[in-house]
């Protein structure tokens, strides 16, 4: 009878085998990497399968793991804190179980629904570390507004991108408790009684060409920060004044991540690479005179810059250079965690 990879196991009623009278060992290959190509045919206990993270179907209807040795699962012991509050809400009569229903169903479904016009990603950051950013462009404040309430129903910080003076007030006037950095753009709502966003190790570091580049260098400092990045910014160092980045290399070279955002020529990026070590990411502004092609120019000027290390982002974009930032010290944060483990 076939159990191993067709899914089947053994049930109460099926006949069983007559177990092997010895089974062969499992023989080392030649090679010393692992065992041979020889089969070892063993019988299957009832409820578990030969194929490792096969879910098998006790006599009594139960669907288990099995682990190894055929040992029952342990319970998990943590627990959704947004199906605990949801519980405590309805047991408490603040909220009715038709809409708690409702939010089950969202909640399983990894998003949420926002009236009739979004569907904000509630898995986001537990695929990748931070939550849904909100694109404020082509949104009105109203929008804005009930997309970040919702997301700040699970999310401690909740983040919009390019909102202007006018859309922010609005905002304001909706949710008191917004902060707005109008250099960057960006909108922020931080939740009280959440868990805060994970400190990262190490240093992030923002330089900027030109006065002409803060807005995308503040957009870039002011998103890694939330994402729980320590930053420094270290503006107008072009390369026409090189002396200015030389003044400041050993700043420049203590931190572990470092983005670089310049228009016109776009050469920056490429200079600072060839100084340093750690990773430089390059975010390409629309900045410069007509030959800078709005941000094609310094793009295309990092795409191929001859100092290795260096990553691009779009034009622009510091949001996305953030991003790249925080997750270089996220990654490199676990791996030292796991070094450390294994030093014990």
């Amino acid at each position: 009878m076939k159990t191993a990879c067709s899914g089947n196991v053994w049930g109460p009623y099926q006949k069983r085998e007559r177990p092997a009278s010895k089974p062969s060992p499992v023989r080392q290959s030649k090679s010393g990497y692992g065992p041979s190509r020889s089969r070892v045919t063993t019988r299957s206990r009832p409820g578990t399968s030969l194929c490792t993270g096969a879910v098998g179907l006790t006599s009594n209807g139960v669907t288990n793991s099995p682990t190894q040795n055929g040992a029952a699962p342990a319970a998990s012991q943590s627990v959704d804190p947004q199906l605990v509050s949801l519980l405590q809400k309805v047991a408490s009569g603040g909220l009715q179980p038709e809409t708690a229903a409702r939010h089950l169903r969202e909640l399983g479904a990894g998003y949420q629904q926002v009236m009739d016009f979004a569907q904000v990603d509630t898995w986001r950051a537990a695929r990748t570390g931070f939550p849904e950013v909100i694109w404020g462009p082509g949104k009105t404040p109203e929008q804005i507004a009930a997309i970040m309430s919702r997301l700040a129903e699970t999310e401690a910080v909740v983040v919009a991108t390019r909102i202007t003076p006018e859309v922010y007030h609005v905002v304001h006037a909706l949710l008191p408790d917004v902060h707005y950095s109008a250099l960057a753009r960006v909108l922020s709502l931080k939740t009280p009684g959440k868990r805060k966003q994970e400190r990262l190790p190490g240093t992030v570091a923002v330089l900027s060409a030109g006065t002409a580049d803060e807005s995308v260098a503040e957009e870039c400092r002011v998103i890694a920060d939330c994402m729980g990045c320590y930053t420094f910014k270290l503006p107008d160092v072009s390369v026409d004044g090189l002396h200015r980045v030389l003044h400041n290399l050993p700043a420049v070279r203590a931190a572990d991540v470092i983005v670089v955002v310049s228009g016109t020529d776009g050469a920056l990026p490429s200079v600072v690479a060839g100084l340093v070590e750690t990773p430089v990411v390059a975010v390409p502004t629309s900045v410069g005179y007509g030959a800078a092609l709005q941000g094609i120019t310094p793009l295309l000027s990092a795409l191929v810059s001859s100092s290795p290390g260096v990553s691009v982002v779009n034009i622009d974009n510091g949001f996305g250079a953030a991003m790249v930032a925080a997750r270089i010290l996220k990654t490199a944060s676990k791996l030292r965690r796991i070094a450390l483990a294994a030093q014990k």
